[in-house]
């Protein structure tokens, strides 16, 4: 009998699962066998830590989650389904609260200027030649006038000729103040008549005629000028103050209507009185509102 007699044969061609099964006793290994089973071992471990890898990856998302929902104001998730939790509309913002509102202020309207230099009792701010007629010059555009003589008197009469005087009495004058300008030969006396009211002062205006003018005021290297000549006259009134004019040479010339220079003088005098008034009443205006 040879070796192996009584032992299935082996065939190289068939799997391993389908060969005859040795016996115990002398059999050899089945090897094939052996590293398949090995090689399915190996498959199932990686297919374990591929397993467990996505479920940490998972667990720290949810970690995450929950932090965030912790930082919100919230102790501990929710566990509702993402239908039940509550619309964007829904949930309150702090931009859907109402802005802050104040109550509507007005500031008081501006004291008028006007007012403060319409009434003695309201003017009360001191007055004199030198705050009505300060400096040593006057400058009014490209014309320099050089300030000469100043005079302030409660004689009203006194300070003016002509049917001026009988005017200012008659109307309540309380003041004169005066003060004479040079430039280039030409001489202008300009003069504010105080009143008690704006009414008064109007009226003083409306009644002087051609013929009341001021006293022209020398000295001081003016001399005398316009008291026998021919010179320019204007009237005029503002609040309860009343400004007059009177203009013409040094040298005793008459003037005429082709004299533009002698005008130009009393313009600028009677505009320059008219600043200076009006500036009183916007200075005793904001001193006021600043009370």
């Amino acid at each position: 009998m040879s070796y192996g007699q009584g032992e299935p044969q082996w065939d190289p061609w068939k799997p391993s699962s389908q060969q005859p099964q040795w016996g115990s006793q002398g059999s050899a290994p089945d090897w094939a066998a052996l590293a398949e089973a090995s090689e399915a071992r190996n498959k199932r471990r990686r297919l374990l830590l591929i397993v467990g890898g996505a479920l940490a990856t998972v667990a720290v998302g949810a970690a995450v989650a929950v932090a965030v929902v912790s930082a919100n104001g919230s102790t501990q998730a929710s566990n509702k389904p993402t239908s039940e939790l509550p619309g964007t509309a829904n949930i309150p913002s702090q931009s859907a609260d109402p802005a802050p509102s104040f109550a509507p202020t007005s500031a008081p309207p501006p004291l008028d200027p006007m007012d403060f230099i319409s009434s003695a009792k309201k003017d009360t701010a001191p007055i004199s030649a030198d705050t009505l007629f300060p400096g040593t010059q006057l400058t009014m555009g490209a014309n320099v006038y050089k300030k000469g003589p100043t005079a302030s008197t409660t004689d009203c009469a006194s300070a003016v000729q002509g049917t001026l005087p009988a005017v200012l009495t008659k109307n309540g004058c309380t003041r004169v103040i005066r003060a004479t300008y040079t430039k280039d030969g030409v001489a202008v006396t300009v003069g504010v008549a105080l009143f008690d009211t704006a009414a008064q002062a109007t009226k003083a205006k409306q009644q002087a005629d051609s013929k009341s003018i001021m006293t022209s005021l020398t000295g001081q290297g003016v001399p005398t000028f316009c008291r026998t000549t021919i010179c320019r006259s204007t009237t005029n009134s503002y609040g309860r103050y009343a400004y007059f004019t009177l203009a013409g040479f040094t040298n005793g010339k008459d003037v005429t209507a082709k004299d533009a220079k002698v005008f130009t003088a009393g313009d600028d005098l009677a505009e320059f009185a008219f600043r200076q008034i009006r500036r009183r009443g916007e200075a005793q205006a904001s001193a006021a509102s600043n009370q």
